[in-house]
């Protein structure tokens, strides 16, 4: 590869991942969040593709590239600028991960970059760095095992090889065994589908062609006859979108509220509403002769739910803003209950590839504490036949079954109860609940897992609060005239 010397302008699409992964390293801000506030209509599809790739490929295979790169800097990396290790990453996964852009493209717009970011003596290092690293970012895996560090562990080596935390791999590996764990690597590097539900499936046909004429293009979902995933473009340009047919949704997220089996009528409760996917489809479930409540810890969040029900013209919900962990203000129960608990997101490393770097272990007890106090105070709400619905978008048993085994110890009128019959209905032919719930000490849990489901990794507990005493006992009765025995 020839040294870069000269002016190269900086593409708009390079530009905006730059500074897009600039703010998630500096502000604690989430990549997918930005782009979509960034990447307007007025970009170019080709722009806005390359831009996604380059901000959510840096970040996912951050480790890797780090690693690759020391071998090449005479200090340590954290030691540079943040400015210029962006940089770095950003040449290195080009060199790497996209065959299509030519070498000096990659490395010459690096440089300019730095200078964009008034760094401009680190230009000629970013040029030396690059070019010297450009032979390795062509190397197998096999190749690059023979890189790392001799007597490291198992899990350290699939750390460094498929860019995760090691201590996240080992427990992984612990809980899921070495093969899924491997697998799990694998999925968390690849794009996610993007997947839609249809609000009006009845009219799929329809929708899918005039997406067709926005040149996106459809087909069925893995799971849904409601859902269908999505490629060539933009969604959220598309006439479909704009005039609120369609939310944009992962399968397994649509697949817990229609866990929650809302009914016409029913009044629900939706205690972790934002971004607003879930209360979409519980709203619709009730019909215009039900109710749903809509809350989440900070009004702002509020503002995402708010623009999908006025996107998707939806009237029958309700939005408050309140601490879910705190006694809850409503006098009177709820016929449906959910709660999509803030998590870890261990089930969503894919689609939001930052958490895995921002995550440590303790962070999973803090969040069994919040959860387990969400849950308590839902559960006080609950109408007696009433049904609730965990969820978290994790992959972690603090989180899940620990949760629901803390809940169950201390509430004696509350069982979890199968999911199942609510699921069926709503899959496509071919497809079967087996694969997406599982038992564990004789209860049965929904969960999916990425490389399996070709989902979010998510997990659900459906839990129902028994019938009040005096209702039982004449059931009770009625039994005894009926069959002689209660």
């Amino acid at each position: 590869m020839h040294a870069y010397t000269s002016f190269m302008p900086i593409s708009p699409a390079r530009k905006i991942a730059f500074d897009v992964l600039l703010q998630v390293a500096s502000q604690g801000a989430y990549a997918s969040e930005l782009l979509y506030a960034r990447l307007g209509p007025q970009f170019a599809r080709a722009d806005a593709a390359l831009a996604t790739e380059l901000t959510l490929g840096v970040l996912r295979w951050q480790r890797l590239l780090d690693f690759l790169l020391q071998r090449y800097l005479d200090r340590p990396l954290g030691r540079l600028d943040l400015e210029v290790v962006l940089a770095l990453r950003l040449g290195l996964y080009q060199l790497r991960l996209l065959a299509r852009v030519p070498a000096h493209a990659a490395v010459g717009e690096s440089v300019e970059l730095v200078k964009r970011a008034r760094k401009h003596s680190a230009g000629p290092l970013v040029n030396a760095v690059l070019r010297r690293a450009a032979p390795d970012a062509k190397a197998s895996e096999e190749e690059l095992a023979e890189l790392l560090p001799a007597g490291a562990s198992s899990p350290e080596r699939a750390g460094i090889l498929h860019s995760h935390p090691t201590w996240l791999v080992e427990r992984w590996m612990s809980t899921f065994g070495s093969e899924r764990t491997l697998a799990l690597l694998r999925a968390n590097n690849q794009p996610p589908h993007l997947s839609f539900a249809l609000l009006n499936p009845r009219d799929s046909a329809a929708v899918a062609e005039s997406l067709s004429q926005d040149s996106l293009f459809t087909s069925p979902g893995r799971w849904l006859r409601s859902a269908l995933t999505l490629s060539g473009g933009n969604p959220t340009a598309a006439k479909a979108f704009q005039s609120g047919e369609i939310s944009i949704q992962d399968e397994a997220s649509q697949m817990v509220a229609h866990l929650v089996d809302a009914r016409p009528g029913d009044s629900v409760l939706d205690l972790c509403a934002a971004p607003g996917g879930k209360t979409l489809l519980l709203a619709r479930a009730v019909t215009p002769a039900g109710h749903v409540t809509a809350a989440d810890l900070h009004e702002q969040r509020l503002r995402s739910v708010r623009e999908q029900l006025t996107r998707t013209a939806t009237p029958n919900v309700e939005l408050l803003a309140l601490d879910a962990t705190q006694p809850l203000p409503f006098r009177r129960p709820f016929d449906r209950i959910l709660v999509d608990a803030p998590c870890s997101g261990t089930g969503t490393l894919g689609r939001n590839p930052e958490i895995r770097w921002r995550l440590e272990a303790g962070d999973l007890a803090l969040a069994h504490h919040r959860q387990t106090a969400m849950l308590r105070q839902a559960i006080s709400l609950m109408a007696p036949g009433g049904r609730l619905v965990y969820a978290t978008c994790s992959l972690e048993p603090e989180e899940n079954e620990q949760v629901v085994a803390e809940i169950l110890a201390a509430e004696a009128g509350v069982r979890v109860v199968s999911g199942r019959p609510a699921l069926e209905p709503l899959l496509r032919e071919g497809s079967s609940t087996a694969a997406l719930f599982n038992r564990t000490e004789q209860l049965e849990f929904f969960r999916t897992f990425p490389p399996e489901t070709q989902t979010d990794g998510f997990f659900a507990a459906v839990l129902e609060r028994r019938k009040e005493r005096k209702q039982a006992v004449a059931r009770c009765f009625t039994l005894k005239r009926l069959a002689g025995a209660c």
